[in-house]
């Protein structure tokens, strides 16, 4: 990814919340550069501010100093560039599925026709094409957030923003969607940034971890993760917690998390 110009920029970031009881510093000189195609993974304590880190790509918060730069240009507001997956499905319950995947392109003002059958595509890639008229109560968990996932890709965004999108599910369901989702995105060549409470999945999936600290948020360490494969592939995520490699990033991520836990 080195000598690639950023997709995404945040240079010396700091965000302060003001209320009536006073201040609270959320983020402080927080930079983090991101390159076309790479998947990078944010790993910290609650409350940190990753998921603050999230809403300003989007759009959706503005720093209190420093700057956001999407394609290098600064970020105004919420753009179609960006799409945002979060912990909650937030399907709505009285659309098919079909129409759900929709919602986007719709709210976006994308031809209805070909948003149509880049949605069935989706979803048939997806394992769901024979629940596009189904209603989000008649799937499974995983189902769902397979669902959201197409939701989110319909509009073709070329930056992923994932907070916390497998939390929600059992253990077994969060190890095959990681697998599933990791392949889409990297055949389909996006950007992502991940925010996770969990390393294994941080680890398992991204090309680079980023360490904060506790509140207020900064760069506390970075790890570039890199797997020995025969042929230069990337294991699967599910393959890559089998190797030496593996436990190794593991440990070091866990050390720094430790350190400052209770100070």
């Amino acid at each position: 990814m080195t000598g690639a110009t950023p997709k995404v920029e945040l240079r010396n970031i700091d965000l302060r919340y003001f209320t009536l009881d006073g201040e609270t510093e959320a983020v402080s000189g927080f930079s983090l550069d991101v390159s076309p195609g790479e998947f990078v993974a944010i790993v910290g304590q609650s409350g940190c501010g990753k998921s603050t880190l999230l809403s300003l790509v989007a759009g959706i918060l503005k720093p209190t100093a420093g700057e956001v730069l999407v394609n290098g240009s600064p970020v105004v507001g919420p753009s179609s560039i960006c799409g945002y997956m979060l912990q909650q499905d937030y399907l709505f319950e009285w659309r098919s599925i079909l129409d759900n995947v929709l919602l986007g392109a719709e709210i976006q003002g994308h031809d209805r026709l070909a948003a149509r059958k880049r949605a069935e595509l989706l979803l048939r890639g997806y394992g769901l094409g024979d629940f596009m008229a189904h209603f989000p109560h008649q799937l499974s968990g995983g189902m769902r957030q397979r669902a959201a996932l197409a939701r989110t890709l319909c509009t073709d965004p070329e930056i992923l923003l994932l907070d916390e999108p497998f939390s929600a599910l059992d253990f077994q369901t969060r190890l095959a969607l990681a697998d599933e989702v990791s392949d889409i995105l990297r055949r389909e060549g996006k950007t992502v940034i991940l925010v996770t409470h969990d390393i294994s999945e941080a680890v398992s999936m991204a090309d680079r971890v980023i360490v904060m600290s506790k509140r207020p948020g900064r760069v506390k360490a970075v790890h570039d993760i890199m797997f020995d494969s025969q042929g230069g592939d990337r294991p699967s995520p599910f393959e890559a917690r089998s190797r030496p490699e593996f436990q190794r990033y593991f440990d070091q991520i866990w050390g720094e998390l430790e350190i400052h836990v209770g100070t």
